[in-house]
Parts: C-alpha cells; sequence; structure tokens
C-alpha cells in the first residue's frame, strides 16, 4: 500500500465530490456490502453542487433515482444504440465553467469483456466522469476465446480510480467463514450495513498509485483512514538505516526528492487517452535528423 503526502480523507472527498478529475472510477462490490450505500455517499457529496448533471444507466434499477437527471433502461438497447443515446446526454467541448457530468452505471456485469473496452472509450469524454459499478461475485459468461482477460481485469487496467466496499465483519466472524457462507448464498447477519470499509486505490498523472483503507459511515457520514498492518510494515522497511553502510553511496530519499518523483508525468501517459484509442508521442529534439521527403520518417 503506497502512500504520500496527500491528505487521505480530503482526497476521498474529493473523489466523491466529483472535485478531483478522473475520468473513469470504477466501484467494486459483493454479496456481503452491496455499493448502495457509496452511491448514496457520493449522492450526499454532490447534492448541493447545482453545475453537476448524472446520467443514470440502467441494468437492474427499475424505478429512476431521485437524485437522477437522466434516467436510461439499457436492458433492452444494444450496445451501440445504448453508447448512442449515452452520447446525446454527454456535453460538447464548449461547456460553461464548473459545470460536470456523471455517467452512472449500475452494473456493467452485463457487458461482456470482448465489448467492456469499447463501451468505456465510447462513452467517455474529456467532460465527464464515468461510474461503473461491478458486482463481483457474479460469475462471468466465458465466450470462446478464453484467453481473453476477464472484464474486471479489464476494469481495473482503464479505471483512474478504484474503490473497492468490503463489509465490517460481525463479531466473533472469521474473514473464511464469511466466505463459505456466502458461497453457500447464506448471508450472515451484520452484512449490508451502513458502515462498511473502503479501499481506494487512485491512479496519479506520474503513473504511480495511491492506496487508501476507510472506515465509512453513512448515516453520520464520517470517514476514518485506517492504517493496515502492512502500510506500518511498509513503514518500516523504508526506514533509512537499513541502507547504512552498504555503499559509499546515498541510497535514502528525502520527503523532498519522493514529492519531485511523484510529480513526474511518466510520457506514455500521454498516449492513453479515451478518446484516441492510444496514439505515438514523439517529441522532437534539436539534434534530430529529419528528412521530410522521406515519407518512412515520419513518427506519426
Amino acid at each position: 500500500m503506497i502512500t504520500s503526502g496527500h491528505n487521505p480523507i480530503t482526497l476521498l472527498k474529493r473523489i466523491l465530490s466529483l472535485a478531483e478529475i478522473s475520468p473513469f472510477v470504477l466501484i467494486a462490490d459483493s454479496l456481503a456490502q452491496s455499493s448502495r450505500k457509496l452511491l448514496e455517499e457520493v449522492h450526499y457529496n454532490v447534492k448541493e453542487d447545482s453545475k453537476i448533471s448524472i446520467i443514470y444507466v440502467s441494468f437492474e434499477t427499475v424505478d429512476k433515482p431521485s437524485y437522477a437527471d437522466v434516467f436510461i433502461a439499457a436492458g433492452s438497447l444494444s450496445l451501440d444504440k445504448l453508447t448512442q443515446t449515452v452520447r446525446t446526454f454527454l456535453p460538447s467541448t464548449n461547456v460553461p465553467d464548473g459545470s460536470k457530468t456523471m455517467v452512472l452505471i449500475d452494473s456493467m456485469n452485463y457487458i461482456s469483456s470482448n465489448h467492456v473496452g469499447q463501451f468505456v472509450s465510447g462513452i467517455s469524454s474529456r467532460n465527464s466522469t464515468l461510474l461503473g459499478v461491478y458486482h463481483t461475485d457474479v460469475p462471468e459468461y466465458r465466450e470462446s476465446v478464453s484467453h481473453y482477460p476477464k472484464s474486471i481485469e479489464l476494469l481495473h487496467f482503464m479505471a483512474t480510480t478504484v474503490m473497492e466496499v468490503q463489509p465490517v465483519l460481525p463479531q466473533n466472524a472469521t474473514e473464511e467463514q464469511m466466505k463459505d457462507d456466502l458461497s453457500r448464498f447464506l448471508i450472515p447477519r451484520g452484512l449490508n450495513n451502513h458502515t462498511f470499509q473502503l479501499v481506494l486505490t487512485t491512479r496519479r498523472k506520474s503513473g504511480r498509485s495511491l492506496s487508501y483503507k476507510f472506515l465509512i459511515n453513512s448515516e453520520t457520514h464520517s470517514y476514518d483512514n485506517i492504517v493496515t498492518s502492512d502500510l506500518i510494515e511498509d513503514r518500516d522497511n523504508e526506514t533509512p538505516e537499513m541502507l547504512q553502510d552498504l555503499t559509499t553511496f546515498n541510497l535514502t530519499t528525502s520527503a523532498k526528492q519522493k514529492l519531485a518523483k511523484e510529480q513526474v508525468e511518466l510520457p506514455f501517459l500521454e498516449a492513453q487517452s479515451f478518446n484516441t484509442g492510444g496514439a505515438i508521442v514523439y517529441q522532437f529534439e534539436k539534434d534530430d535528423d529529419y528528412d521530410e521527403e522521406d515519407p518512412f520518417e515520419d513518427p506519426f
């Protein structure tokens, strides 16, 4: 679990209120803890912002939620038709200052792994945030191409922010016992409570991932950062004393150097765009020998 100088709770609130730039937010839930409470928490953080419009794409929800501005029933639409319908409500390139759009998909399990990448890129926009829910306990239908990655793996790769909701285990209950009960569709009491755990993973522009764990109370809207044992172990492993007397070079990293490293933007990230689907990015230098008459030297 990687951390930095950022305040974890402030970062979480910025993501829930759409103040943090994150084109694709993935929410992973299960039978043990539904994402419904987290979606209500998102609504709580954005409801006072009149400049945010919510497009609700429903595969499972029958009635339109009160916070949805646009409700699209996706069950009877083909994937191409659904993509066209969603895009009609997305903002154009010229939008008023401060206005935002959130596309909320209540279940991405209904989209096959062969088409999920095309669907995400088709409805992604520079002026909107895609918030997709995936149920990790639902078996995935696998087509003939067995070596193709699973949908959850592709979604994790494309998402700029991943939020995994986890239950707070009841007293005297173990995680192994809970998994065994859920495998037999026996839901123990105390699960799907208003108090749950959230594992937040967000990717920075530098390509580095930051991970935090929170305890969320959806009734009081309070967030507590949980420092896990593996995080404490990582901090202990990074003590400068362990690197002393190993060499004459200075192997330690100061806080200023760590901050500068986090702010470095890797060049390959520029080619990862939903709109272009990947591109070759080449920056000319003064010593490059470029012949305009030779078409094979065109880097684009």
